[in-house]
């Protein structure tokens, strides 16, 4: 079997330039500048052009003006005489008006060029027999365009006609070269050229620069995203301004954020699986290593067995409700009335343990929150103050609002207190309460006030701790009050 290996691909600058933001940028404000500037400099060329052919119409329109006034007068004015005929009439002009160096005149008698200006043209249009067939049939003035020697020009046919015996008619061809008015035309054609070239290079080499410091932070970004790992989940991009591209590097940084809350919580997770579980497991692996064949002995391991692993379950459960707890649908908002959630969580927490159950405070306000998170955290409480309380301890719950925009809903027991040195950590994970425990109570997974801070933390709140060994404490969960109303 014959192997093939893929050869590396070579990439040129202009592909890296091709490929790249900046690259595609500088490229497209480049082509749209190109086209702005053809079609700037096609619309400007046609309008000066015809502009240049109207000048020239005008010119021979002038020139048919002063043929008439001259023909109204009817005398030579060399000799004062009348003009007798048609021919008369052409040469009298034609001796008066002299053209310009971009003009010609000259006659047509009798289907011929009978006679021309004196000064030497610029190509000799009177030898043109299309012209002069043109004016040699023409009975109303004419305008037309020919080519010469000299370039394109254009050109007008006057028609005279003189009443005598017999009556003689005749015409005047006044020839405009069109090619210095053109030429003129086409320089500027070619001046707009020239500075369109210039700003599309100076487009160019501005967007280069300009591009490259409006997309300088999205290299940042970039680079950081190169350099963040696993291990590496610090870095942070510096935001300056409030463009576009600003926002887009804040938002790289709240995914950051967000990315390294979950990476957090994944370690938490395997370090509280790895050390709250190692415990039952030794427990059951050693009482199953140790079991014999005595029936009173096996029930008994069967028994410690099934509590371990009923232990472990919940314990798995309470885990994954804590990994749970970072995610952004953790909760799920509603309106809450206050009233109404203690009233509900006092009757499902009196099932728990018989104690004096009671309510401290209620209030109407309505607040926006998790009901059943909410519910949960406090039935949490509860079961904590079970733990610490004797039978005739009293357990009391307790909502009330203020006018800070703040929501407390507590729970207060009478039982054993919690210490100064404890009352920081206790809410860690893995970290139980210490202290005396009344006698029955059982040894609770370390997991519970952890899972009442994630839920709290998780309204944007906190638990806050009051408490004094021998008198009680009091658990207080503070979420925003975003909405309250008073009935």
């Amino acid at each position: 079997m014959v192997g093939t290996r893929r050869l590396p691909r070579l990439r040129s600058v202009t592909d890296g330039i091709r490929h790249s933001a900046r690259g595609r940028i500088v490229a497209w404000l480049a082509l749209l500048v190109a086209l702005t500037v053809a079609v700037l400099v096609v619309v400007v060329g046609r309008v000066v052009i015809a502009r240049a052919d109207t000048q020239l119409d005008l010119e021979l329109s002038h020139e048919g003006d002063k043929l008439r006034g001259f023909a109204a007068r009817g005398v030579d004015p060399a000799t004062g005489q009348p003009l007798a005929s048609a021919t008369e009439l052409l040469d009298a002009f034609l001796r008066e008006n002299l053209p310009e160096d971009d003009e010609t005149f000259f006659s047509v008698v009798d289907g011929r060029a009978v006679s021309r200006s004196a000064q030497q043209p610029l190509a000799r249009v009177d030898l043109d027999p299309a012209v002069v067939s043109v004016a040699a049939d023409a009975s109303e003035p004419v305008l037309g365009d020919a080519s010469s020697t000299a370039g394109p020009v254009r050109y007008a046919v006057f028609p005279v006609r003189v009443d005598g015996s017999p009556p003689t008619t005749g015409a005047l061809v006044a020839v405009e070269f069109a090619g210095p008015s053109r030429a003129e035309a086409w320089g500027l054609v070619r001046v707009l050229c020239l500075v369109g070239v210039g700003a599309l290079g100076l487009a160019g080499v501005g967007s280069w620069f300009v591009a490259g410091r409006v997309l300088a932070p999205i290299q940042v970004v970039r680079r950081a995203a190169s350099r963040i790992g696993e291990t590496d989940l610090d870095r942070r991009v510096e935001v300056t301004g409030d463009d576009e591209v600003s926002r887009l590097a804040e938002t790289f940084n709240h995914m950051l954020d967000r990315l390294q809350r979950a990476f957090e919580g994944q370690r938490r997770f395997l370090d509280d699986a790895s050390h709250e579980l190692r415990t039952p497991l030794t427990v059951v692996r050693g009482h199953l290593e140790l079991m014999d064949e005595d029936p009173v002995e096996r029930e008994q391991t069967r028994l410690l067995v099934l509590d371990e692993l009923d232990r472990m379950t919940r314990l798995v459960d309470d885990l994954v409700l804590l990994a749970r707890s970072d995610r952004p649908d953790f909760v799920t908002l509603g309106e809450v009335p206050l009233a109404d959630l203690v009233i509900e969580v006092l009757a499902k927490a009196q099932a728990l343990a018989p104690r004096h159950w009671v309510i401290d405070a209620l209030d109407e306000g309505i607040v926006d929150a998790d009901a059943q998170r909410l519910t949960q955290a406090l039935l949490q409480l509860a079961a904590n103050a079970v733990e610490h309380t004797r039978e005739a301890d009293t357990i009391a719950f307790g909502a009330r609002t203020d006018g800070s925009g703040v929501a407390s809903v507590w729970v207060r027991d009478t039982g054993t207190g919690v210490t100064p040195a404890e009352r920081e950590r206790i809410f860690h994970r893995a970290v139980r309460a210490g202290g005396p425990r009344p006698a029955g109570s059982r040894e609770g997974l370390g997991l519970g006030l952890a899972i009442v801070s994630s839920i709290a933390e998780a309204h944007g709140g906190r638990v806050r701790l009051d408490s004094a060994v021998g008198v009680g404490s009091r658990f207080t969960i503070e979420i925003p009050a975003r909405r309250q109303e008073v009935s």
